[in-house]
């Protein structure tokens, strides 16, 4: 990774990221810790170009959507609080939108592991985050 890759996360880090992490609170109903793996995120530097646009898109938006669709109400908001405990984002393995996102009981924690594609398919991860989140509720 280069230095170009090097600014540009950092870049989305400090001026994108914060927006969307209030927003993922907002949606949560509470303060959600979120360890994002920036590193392994910029593995795939031939799209640098495209990663302010598409980083929300791919991660960040779908966690918004899939918290507004479960804390719709007071006992998804309780649900969500009670089994939720840390969110980790990272581009680690070949995942598509369908096996995206797991959630280990044991530690309360959702890692959402998705690769450089398929941007569009922002309700797709959401849906699937979703689901994945409510089957332990």
């Amino acid at each position: 990774m280069g230095l170009a890759e090097r600014r540009a996360a950092t870049d989305f880090e400090t001026q994108i990221y914060p927006e969307l992490k209030k927003q993922i609170d907002a949606a949560a109903g509470f303060e959600v810790p979120v360890e994002v793996r920036w590193d392994t995120m910029m593995r795939q530097e031939k799209y640098v170009k495209g990663w302010k646009e598409n980083w929300p898109k791919l991660y960040f938006k779908p966690i918004v959507a899939a918290f507004q669709a479960i804390c719709i109400d007071e006992m998804g908001k309780s649900a969500l609080k009670e089994i939720l405990k840390k969110v980790v984002i990272q581009d680690t393995k070949s995942s598509h939108s369908s096996n995206w996102a797991e959630f280990d009981k044991a530690t309360g924690t959702l890692t959402l592991d998705h690769q450089y594609t398929n941007v569009s398919e922002e309700k797709n991860r959401a849906d699937i985050m979703r689901n994945v989140l409510e089957r332990a509720m």
